[in-house]
């Protein structure tokens, strides 16, 4: 009995995809098909698959042409390239577009059914965490889950509230290490002061005020997995000892001279772009290489507007069961509107929204006015005319978050203390972005 996603073949020639679909389909598997590209394409918008199975030579849309509109619209879908035409050029060119690998027409079932089972994605399972109605999310959990069973280091990154821990979650309860701790430590809310000891744990009398030894997130995420959340916020002098922890694979307490052997997984986690972090000079490159092992890029909620409602559905039974108030659903207009919001915010704004419904709406049912979505817009339309040494508009969550913490501190007198206590942010981490903003040219001296 076939299992799992299905297999999508796109192959113009309709005898030899029928083939290809019967010889699938006979070892198991689910299949789709398509007679072109275009086709191909609006089947992944509808299905979430865990393959693709494309000849190269198709009118008017080429297997190269599918291969590289797959990579930016689903960027984790493995995809295998089949031609006739034994031309090293165009099998090369397959490859640095990202298939998985190539197949030479004719090939023999065997072949077929091989390269089937190392690189298809097998299906991401419900375990009541995960939302994944969406062919890029259902992607992505499943590449999560592939990349579960092993102990490589990965490296989560997008936008702030994509839901980077979810998935780091995800791995560790799919990983052999699930019935081990999964400990998560947020780089960015830790001052710097503190950051190394409770990292690496100290030694009794390591520093005034450390009266008794205490374990480090390393030691304490020991057989289990270890969460850095925002590794871009860390300072470049401790990025230099991470980077040796992850190397020798031990640690040593702040005080302390005996190095403890680990066993972890390390998963880390980063809402900035990375690569541009090590070109600025803020983030080791050294380091960035040794966690960027199996980069996942979580897409942002309007992405995968699929998943939209059934996350609100989802946040609506949990915050209404935990109020008392199970019997809560929304309405069509309700529904309508969350769908065409464009979510700055992500998932996180979309709970947040969830959750304040369920305490305005003054019955079962969920309507436009209880979700107060203009009042997420205002904020998210903030004015810029007002500041100093900014002419720019806000076009993405950056520009918003920048603008807001500039006009905060505006509001203070320039006094970081206080903009970090109406801001709600540790006063470390706005230093460090005062400090990008500087060298971005958005703030003076």
């Amino acid at each position: 009995m076939a299992q799992g996603l299905p297999i999508l073949v796109v192959e113009d020639d309709a005898a030899l995809r029928e083939a290809i679909c019967d010889t699938l389909e006979l070892a198991g598997q689910k299949v789709i098909s398509a007679g072109g590209g275009e086709q191909a394409l609006q089947l992944l918008i509808r299905h979430a698959v865990s393959l693709v199975v494309s000849d190269v030579r198709m009118l008017p849309v080429d297997g190269i042409a599918l291969l590289k509109e797959i990579r930016n619209r689903f960027p984790y879908l493995p995809v295998v390239l089949m031609t006739a035409f034994a031309d090293v050029d165009r099998a090369v060119e397959a490859m640095r577009a990202g298939a998985c690998d190539f197949l030479l027409k004719p090939f023999e079932p065997k072949a077929l059914l091989e390269h089937v089972l190392r690189y298809r994605l097998t299906e991401a399972p419900d375990d009541g965490r995960v939302i994944a109605i969406d062919p890029m999310t259902s992607n992505l959990f499943a590449l999560a889950r592939r990349v579960a069973q092993t102990d490589a280091t990965v490296l989560l990154s997008g936008e702030s509230g994509v839901g980077k821990e979810v998935v780091a979650h995800y791995i560790h309860q799919h990983s052999g290490r699930c019935k081990g701790p999964f400990v998560a430590i947020n780089c960015a809310a830790i001052p710097d002061s503190l950051l190394e000891a409770t990292l690496f744990g100290y030694e009794k009398g390591a520093f005034s005020g450390a009266q008794h030894a205490q374990a480090g997130k390393f030691e304490q995420a020991q057989h289990g997995t270890l969460l850095l959340d925002e590794i871009t916020e860390m300072p470049l002098g401790l990025q230099a000892k991470l980077l040796r922890v992850l190397q020798e694979r031990e640690v040593e307490r702040v005080g302390g001279s005996k190095p403890v052997s680990l066993d972890i997984r390390i998963v880390a986690t980063s809402n900035r772009d990375i690569a541009e972090s090590v070109a600025k000079g803020l983030f080791r490159e050294d380091l960035y290489y040794r966690l960027n092992v199996f980069p996942l890029l979580i897409p942002a909620l309007r992405q995968r507007s699929q998943d939209i409602i059934p996350l609100a559905r989802h946040f609506l039974a949990t915050h209404g069961g935990r109020s008392g108030r199970p019997h809560l659903r929304l309405s069509a207009a309700a529904e309508a509107a969350l769908q065409s919001n464009t979510w700055p915010g992500n998932v996180r704004e979309l709970e947040n929204i969830i959750q304040r419904a369920v305490i305005l709406a003054p019955g079962d049912l969920v309507d436009v006015d209880a979700l107060q979505l203009a009042l997420e817009r205002r904020v998210d339309q903030t004015p810029v005319s007002t500041i100093p040494c900014r002419t720019q508009p806000a076009e993405d969550l950056r520009d918003v978050e920048r603008e807001h913490i500039l006009q905060t501190l505006e509001a203070v007198g320039g006094s970081r203390k206080l903009a970090g206590q109406r801001l709600g942010m540790p006063e470390r981490t706005l230093r460090y972005k005062l400090r990008q903003y500087r060298l971005e040219g958005f703030l003076k001296d």
